[in-house]
Parts: structure tokens; C-alpha cells; sequence
């Protein structure tokens, strides 16, 4: 079975790499990480990528005169690499445009949001000084503007009355580890077609209940 060859950029820990990193594990996973980049030479994500047996790359942002510079030295790592398909997992850097439209369709991003609500930081806290009673996740193809793209997946959990913004985040966290390496699959079996702003999803129904939050008396 031909695995789709793919790169994670990271900038911190790597918790969502270290999903995928299981998820590709069984042999009968349509995906396989051939590298792992970060702008950070002290990622703990590099580690996780090591210990996996997965290429490593830092290309430090810091060391560029400008954005050009340092997306071209990450393209060239990924031309290198022969990847098809770029995954940000906890990766800090808005990127151009120009670069994003390089890998149109070909590029997904996990973000702590039901999206397009509460894009950008602080997601947590916002969602919980709003007082929306449902905050999530959502696996998204990247755009050119800041989480932004067509939605493949999606987790909501609901907000509970004591929230705060670490419990929130845990919870959520569990979802992407979840909905990232599902979204992966999909896209790796060749399960999904991006129709103008939104993605088909072959083989899957949606589920026609809805959730009521907080229940009527």
C-alpha cells in the first residue's frame, strides 16, 4: 500500500506530533511523517521526532533578514524531503501567501477553535468570556489568512460553568489529538475534494441530531 509522505512543522512541545507520530505506526496507516521541521532548535517536538526515528530539520526564523528568506529555506526542506503533504502542529509563524498558495490544498492545520469562530491566541479565554456554552477543535485546509481554509473536521465539547481556560484547553487538547491523525487518514485514502470553501468527505454521513446546550427543563 503507497503511504502519503508527509512533513510536520512544529514549534513547541510536539503533543499533536506525537499523534500523528502513533498514529502512524500500524502498517496499515496510509501516511508516513519523512520529516519533521521546526523554527525553534529547542522544540521538545524534535525530541519526540527523534526517539520515532523521523528526519529532523531546525530552520531558525532568527537567522533570516526576512519572512522570503525563511520560507524559501523551509521549502527547500521539504523539496528535499519529496513530501506531499505539509501538516502545522503548534507551528508559530504566519506564513505568506505566497507560500501558502504553494501547497493549496496540500497543507492542514489544527486550531482550538470551532472555526471560524475565535481564530488567532487566547481561544480559550475568549470563547469562556463570551459565554458560549460549546468550544472545540477543528482540522482545516490552510489559506493565506490566519486560520482560515476549508474545515475537514471538527470535535465540540461543552463549557462547564467552573471553566477555566487550562481545563478548557485540556479537554480540547484531547480532541485534536483525535480529529488530527483522523483528518490525516482521510486525506492520505484520498477521502476528501475541496469544493470552493468547503470539503466533501467521501464515505461519511452527517449526523443529522443536534446538541442543546444547557438542556431545557
Amino acid at each position: 500500500m503507497r503511504t502519503l509522505p508527509v512533513a510536520v512543522l512544529i514549534s513547541g512541545g510536539g503533543t499533536n506530533l506525537q499523534a500523528l507520530i502513533d498514529a502512524c505506526k500500524p502498517a496499515d496507516y496510509p501516511a508516513e511523517i519523512k520529516i519533521v521541521i521546526s523554527n525553534r532548535a529547542d522544540a521538545g517536538g524534535l525530541s519526540r521526532a527523534k526517539e520515532a526515528g523521523i528526519a529532523t530539520a531546525v530552520v531558525d526564523h532568527k537567522e533570516f533578514e526576512n519572512r522570503e528568506g525563511f520560507e524559501d529555506a523551509v521549502q527547500r526542506e521539504l523539496e528535499a524531503a519529496n513530501v506531499e503533504l505539509v501538516c502545522l502542529a503548534g507551528f508559530m509563524r504566519l506564513l505568506s501567501g505566497d507560500f501558502v498558495n504553494q501547497w493549496k490544498d496540500r497543507m492542514i492545520n489544527v486550531h482550538p477553535s470551532l472555526l471560524p469562530s475565535f481564530k488567532g491566541l487566547h481561544t480559550h479565554e475568549r470563547a469562556i468570556e463570551n459565554g458560549v456554552r460549546f468550544a472545540g477543535c477543528t482540522v482545516h485546509y490552510v489559506r493565506a489568512e490566519m486560520d482560515d481554509g476549508p474545515i475537514i473536521l471538527q470535535a465540540a465539547v461543552p463549557i462547564d460553568a467552573d471553566e477555566t481556560p487550562d481545563s478548557l484547553a485540556a479537554k480540547v487538547l484531547t480532541y485534536e489529538h483525535q480529529i488530527y491523525p483522523e483528518a490525516l487518514r482521510l486525506i492520505a485514502n484520498r477521502l476528501t475534494r475541496v469544493r470552493g470553501h468547503r470539503v466533501i468527505i467521501d464515505h461519511m454521513s452527517v449526523p443529522k441530531s443536534g446538541l442543546i446546550n444547557p438542556v431545557p427543563e
